[in-house]
């Protein structure tokens, strides 16, 4: 299985070769053109996150409870990701870790590869994920430890 994201490279005719350097430059819109929906998707993470940190999670009310917690008792991979979101959002990384590790390393793998995207973008070439088989089932298989550990006795730091 391949994924992609994919910043389309210009055509030739919209090109332009610099006589002195004999590089091949963009023309002046087109760089803002690639980085429209890396932007995007920054602004409506940024809003995500804005809103978890003006509502508070640890408030009753205010957000649904996770089903499988409160019919079973068991927590998922994505309690107190909520929670997480809010303490990263103000600063508070040692809260963020206690309520979700592996939601703030979502939050830092995010960071890097929309950094990633956009470098790329900028220079006009797509950000390849080549995620195979082998790699989804990696994260599949960190996502079920992480499960079975924070719900173990002896997983308790783990819990929200």
């Amino acid at each position: 299985m391949l994924f992609r994201v994919h910043s389309l490279p210009l055509p030739r005719r919209m090109r332009r070769v610099d006589t002195e350097s004999q590089r091949v430059t963009s023309p002046p819109g087109s760089v803002v053109r690639r980085l429209a929906v890396p932007g995007g998707v920054l602004a409506a993470v940024a809003g995500a996150f804005a809103y978890v940190a003006a509502v508070d999670p640890n408030e009753p009310g205010h957000y649904p409870a996770c089903p499988l917690l409160q019919y079973t008792g068991v927590y998922c991979p994505g309690c107190g990701g909520l929670r997480s979101a809010h303490a990263f959002a103000h600063g508070d990384f040692a809260a963020a870790l206690q309520a979700n590790a592996l939601a703030v390393v979502a939050y830092l793998v995010f960071a890097v590869l929309w950094t990633l995207w956009v470098v790329r973008s900028v220079r006009g070439r797509p950000l390849n994920l080549d995620l195979r088989t082998v790699h989804l089932w990696g994260i599949g298989a960190s996502l079920f430890v992480f499960t079975v550990v924070r719900n173990l006795p002896f997983g308790g730091w783990l819990h929200p």
